[in-house]
């Protein structure tokens, strides 16, 4: 039976603009009793909200200031969420920034963050206030987290890394435990503020030919299209899964092959 999101209560990161902003939008279109927006970004925070109230009506969404790689500020926003609606069915680990010229900072948010989320709603609060039988961790890698990438390779490092502990997380032995279904999706490029200023962001200028011909070649979609797809996978997606959205096309599952039953083994010669 597919999971509802009728009726249910959802923390978004990074929920102030593009990915996230699509994503809780979304979520209430399809019946979502409340929403947080966690971002660290006050000003358009609040903004979001309040477009979101105007549109889908008051009571509906409130913004929580969150820095991700802050789990005290992170606790806080699963906290809120629960003083708010009284339980919390879905987080959307969506926080995230493309810049390998400041590796440091992209890697506390990009992979710490995402653990953060993944320690405090899997291992604290979706199992107690959860108000059905399943809860949903959707963490967001990328296309850049399944294959590498010569232009920017902290950032495909840190998406590798979602990848890996979305697998991990996504476990028989944690669903089991916490009915909690752990899910990935690996967008393609999508039109979003991460886009913009994109030569300044990476690592060393030699590598500005190489990002340049990564965006054009690559087929782009908006992040409407790729939110309305992640519904999808909220309601479907069985537990330990990865999805791809890229081009405005249907999500397909990415499976890494199982080393113990590769087709064929290359061996050093």
């Amino acid at each position: 039976m597919a999971f509802q999101i009728e009726g249910k209560v959802a923390l978004v990161t990074g929920g102030a603009s593009g990915l996230g902003f699509s994503f809780a939008k979304e979520l209430l279109k399809n019946g979502l009793k409340g929403i947080t927006v966690a971002d660290i970004d006050e000003k358009i925070g609040l903004k979001a909200v309040q477009e979101l109230k105007s549109e889908f009506g008051e009571g509906r969404a409130i913004f929580v200031q969150t820095d991700v790689t802050n789990f005290e500020q992170f606790d806080d926003a699963f906290k809120k969420t629960i003083e708010t609606y009284q339980n919390i069915d879905i987080l959307i680990n969506n926080a995230g920034i493309f810049d390998d010229f400041k590796w440091q900072k992209q890697l506390q948010i990009n992979l710490n963050g995402t653990i953060n989320g993944v320690l405090l709603g899997l291992e604290e609060y979706i199992p107690k206030y959860k108000s059905g039988e399943e809860g949903l961790i959707v963490n967001i890698s990328s296309i850049f987290g399944i294959a590498g990438t010569s232009p920017c390779p902290i950032y495909s490092a840190s998406k590798f890394a979602v990848h890996g502990l979305t697998l991990s997380w996504g476990h028989p032995f944690h669903y089991n435990r916490t009915k909690v279904r752990v899910v990935g999706v690996c967008p393609g490029i999508t039109l979003t503020p991460l886009l913009l200023n994109l030569t300044d962001k990476i690592l060393k200028p030699v590598y500005k030919e190489n990002i340049q011909e990564a965006i054009t070649t690559l087929e782009k979609q908006s992040p409407e299209v790729v939110a309305s797809f992640v519904m999808k996978v909220i309601e479907k997606a069985p537990n330990g899964t990865m999805w791809v959205i890229e081009g405005g096309k249907e999500p397909y599952q990415y499976v890494i092959p199982d080393r113990f039953n590769l087709p064929k083994k290359i061996f050093l010669q």
